[in-house]
């Protein structure tokens, strides 16, 4: 079992950055490949940002490509998702997710752990 843990979410102004960390228990942390989704009210979790084992493959969303980089301290059992230029549509309710496999992909179906959501608000 691997709990998640995530922090970092908040209020910032369009253009700022903020970090997200999302830290695991539990052992085998580069067993995992990880990535972060977000979801509006109502709406689907949408893929945002996923990186591999080792960190020598990442994947975006093209609507954070420049903007967000993810990564990973295998030694900390912690990924992090920085995001910089933020616009007031990046508003919504982050999630990172662990999936059993040292390669980055798939749905949100796919991922085995979850995190518990953390908001983050962009206002202009």
């Amino acid at each position: 079992q691997v709990q998640l843990v995530e922090t970092g979410g908040g209020l910032v102004q369009a253009g700022d950055s903020l970090r997200l960390s999302c830290t695991a228990s539990g052992r085998s942390f580069s067993s995992y490949a990880m990535s972060w989704f977000r979801q509006a009210p109502g709406e689907e979790r949408k893929f945002v940002a996923g990186i591999n084992w080792n960190g020598d493959t990442t994947l975006y969303a093209n609507d954070v490509k420049g903007r967000f980089a993810i990564s990973r301290d295998n030694a900390k059992n912690t990924a992090f998702l920085q995001m910089n230029s933020l616009k007031t549509e990046d508003t919504d309710v982050y999630y990172c997710a662990a999936l059993l496999s040292r390669v980055v992909g798939g749905g949100a179906d796919d991922y085995d752990y979850w995190g518990e959501g953390n908001q983050v608000t962009v206002s202009s």
